[in-house]
């Protein structure tokens, strides 16, 4: 079975960090781009980062002072890096993979999803 699983949310103060762990079993991640999205209650899910097979990545623009991207091909495992993190970082954060070594704008365009964990940011 092909599958992600995230880990490493929780609760965190206002100017804390967080890494969040994507981790894949049943394939291999360095044949697929990856994408993080979150989405925070009431609001549609956003895409917040992704790195490519090739570790090209990119940031949210409103977010790429703060966050960071990365892959650990010997673990099958990418990590985003949350840092200052602000109570509006708050949402449940999702990876997804998508077959292919580019980077895609849309969820559709993912084939993989993880089924998300929590980050809630508050004094």
């Amino acid at each position: 079975q092909l599958q992600l699983a995230e880990s490493g949310g929780g609760s965190v103060q206002p100017g804390g960090s967080l890494r969040l762990s994507c981790a894949a079993s049943g394939f291999a991640l360095d044949y697929y781009a990856i994408g993080w999205f979150r989405q925070a209650p009431g609001k549609e899910r956003k895409g917040v980062s992704c790195i490519s097979s090739g570790d090209g990545s990119n940031v949210r623009d409103s977010l790429k002072d703060r966050f960071t991207v990365s892959r650990d091909t010997a673990k099958n495992t990418v990590y985003l890096q949350m840092n200052s993190l602000k109570p509006e970082d708050t949402a449940v954060y999702y990876c997804a993979a998508a077959l292919g070594s580019y980077c895609r704008d849309h969820e559709w365009e993912y084939d993989i999803w993880g089924q998300g964990t929590q980050v809630t940011v508050s004094s």
